[in-house]
């Protein structure tokens, strides 16, 4: 609960900051813009621009043809400034945490004797892993993502499916940040349970087989 919690303060803090950096570009501007600049629905976007004109970051004035024009005020800059600096230091205690996760799980695997692994799911977590992989003289022999159009991804092939993994790999780490759960669950359900492994931070369950290994 606590880090679902601290996700949804995150993600909120995102919003703004997001907002806040959009109002302070000027030029033409439009709740709409907003909201895809922002990936929210036109709603919420307009909730949060009410809430930081009422919080006295954002300041609105009329312009002509019946449009609206928003400005930041001296105290919305601050909050932009602190925001910035909070997502800097947000990010690279993430990527330490990634980073460790990653070396932990690569060395699960080495003490299985694999070395040969793939990477299921395109994200900013497998860009990680094939770092960590590179330095510990592993081999990524392919990332599993079927919305990755590129050839390649962090330096190894992609393919669609895992039935497309060929030769098959010594073992599959999951680096799916958007359904995690259920991509182990296929994963284990393809490979042996011992043959999956995952990032702890992506708070997924292993089967008793794979923990006991």
């Amino acid at each position: 609960m606590a880090e679902a919690s601290k996700a949804g303060d995150v993600d909120e803090a995102r919003i703004v900051l997001g907002l806040l950096e959009y109002v302070g570009r000027g030029g033409e501007q439009s709740q709409r813009r907003l909201a895809s600049e922002l990936g929210v629905a036109l709603g919420l976007a307009n909730a949060y621009l009410k809430r930081c004109v009422k919080k006295g970051l954002v300041k609105v004035r009329q312009a002509p043809a019946r449009r609206y024009a928003y400005y930041l005020t001296p105290r919305g800059f601050a909050e932009k400034s602190r925001l910035t600096l909070e997502f800097m230091s947000y990010s690279f205690a993430l990527f330490r945490r990634a980073k460790a996760d990653c070396m932990a799980a690569l060395e699960a695997a080495r003490e299985r004797g694999y070395t040969r692994i793939a990477l299921i799911g395109a994200s900013d977590l497998a860009e990680i892993a094939a770092i960590c992989a590179l330095d510990g003289g592993f081999v990524i022999t392919a990332v599993v993502d079927a919305n990755v159009a590129a050839a390649r991804f962090a330096g190894a092939p992609v393919v669609r499916n895992v039935d497309s993994l060929q030769p098959l790999p010594d073992a599959v780490l999951v680096t799916d940040m958007q359904a995690a759960a259920a991509t182990v669950r296929m994963a284990e359900a393809k490979f042996s349970p011992e043959r999956v492994l995952a990032p702890s931070l992506l708070g997924v369950r292993l089967s008793a087989a794979q923990r006991d290994a």
